[in-house]
């Protein structure tokens, strides 16, 4: 589907180590400030225990996951929007996200320098927030100066677009985020053309050492008092520990070492599904002996929609679907009994398909 998540942050907060976990591309990792001089893309599985599950119930060839893309874009510092450090290029970079994960450093290390001197996750988390508030601000003020000037030509529309301008003017200039204005959802026309950085969902990704994996730490704890009331989800990972595990090629041996740092899964595992649910999305099944496969989606797509990412005919010919339940198919076993069950629905073009059905798409071109 195209749809991007951002990692973002300061310099040398294991950013890269984290992205590399993830992604079949590898970025370079070093210790000095600025060193990154591209971003990196990476097609990233997203981990579903369901797929397995299906398995057990359906012979088949193969299972295909659902992927989502994740661009690790190199550290932010003071002055980015002027040109700092990586500068504006990377700033452009994150406006063409459509969410961001946020990297904190939660961990001490004199051998990898902090760019400030100190290791403060808060100071670093509205520092990264400030760069991205003046490109917003730069944004809203260049539109005012558009608006004026129809509205002196008699837009009526245009006058009203400049109020609800001013309002997000106001609120980022008062060092806050676009996201967390409360305003009409039919204002919301005048800033969409915007893509606003501030306004991009957000997660946070607490980077901490092996010991503090499973528990977390001070630093933790003083990032989620900061993000206490609102709605910004907070996930532990220690980078250095699932850099490690990425290494290992033998189930058994991974699941050694988890269990040695006190994990049930990897971290990065849980910040590819948050990162999916951030992006809005869902997935849907398609279950057969050639292959069981998760397919993305956004939420609220209709049956029809949801046909053509599989392909454009499905869509264009659709006729009906097809639904089975994905936890309807485990307890049942069989498409037959579902049916047997009453489990079994047909469901037409206004349809629309929930997380985890299992959809087989009739249809006629």
């Amino acid at each position: 589907m195209a749809l991007q998540c951002g990692i973002i942050g300061i310099t040398n907060t294991g950013k890269t180590t984290i992205f590399n976990c993830i992604s079949n591309t590898k970025g370079e990792t070093n210790a000095f400030a600025f060193s990154a001089t591209k971003s990196n893309i990476g097609l990233i599985q997203v981990p579903d225990p369901r797929l397995n599950e299906l398995r057990k119930h359906q012979v088949t060839e193969k299972i295909v996951h659902t992927t989502v893309e994740i661009v690790d874009i190199p550290g932010l510092a003071r002055g980015s929007n002027k040109g700092e450090g990586v500068g504006n290029k990377f700033l452009g970079d994150i406006r063409n996200t459509d969410a961001l994960i946020h990297v904190l450093r939660c961990f001490d290390d004199e051998s990898l320098p902090h760019i400030d001197g100190s290791v403060d996750p808060v100071r670093d988390m509205e520092s990264v927030d400030f760069e991205l508030q003046v490109k917003d601000m730069e944004s809203v003020e260049k539109k005012l100066e558009r608006l004026d000037k129809l509205v002196r030509a008699g837009d009526k529309d245009a006058r009203h677009g400049i109020e609800v301008l001013k309002r997000y003017r106001d609120h980022i200039g008062n060092f806050n985020n676009a996201r967390t204005l409360k305003v009409k959802e039919e204002d919301r026309k005048f800033v969409d053309d915007l893509f606003l950085l501030t306004m991009k969902p957000v997660m946070y990704v607490c980077n901490v050492d092996e010991k503090s994996a499973s528990a977390g730490n001070s630093y933790v704890e003083r990032v989620k008092e900061v993000l206490a009331g609102g709605d910004a989800e907070v996930i532990v990972i220690a980078g250095a520990v699932e850099a490690e595990i990425a290494e290992l090629e033998s189930p058994d041996d991974r699941l050694a070492f988890l269990q040695d740092a006190g994990l049930e899964e990897p971290g990065v595992d849980k910040m590819v599904r948050a990162a999916y649910r951030l992006l809005n999305l869902q997935t849907f099944f398609t279950v057969g002996p050639k292959e069981i496969r998760a397919w993305t989606i956004r939420k609220g797509m209709t049956a029809p929609q949801a046909a053509g990412v599989i392909h454009s005919d499905l869509e264009r010919g659709f006729i009906r679907a097809e639904v089975m339940k994905y936890t309807d198919f485990i307890r049942f076993g069989t498409e037959h009994a579902c049916k047997e069950a009453g489990r079994f629905f047909i469901e037409g073009k206004s349809y629309v398909v929930e997380d985890g059905d299992i959809l087989h798409i009739r249809f006629n071109v």
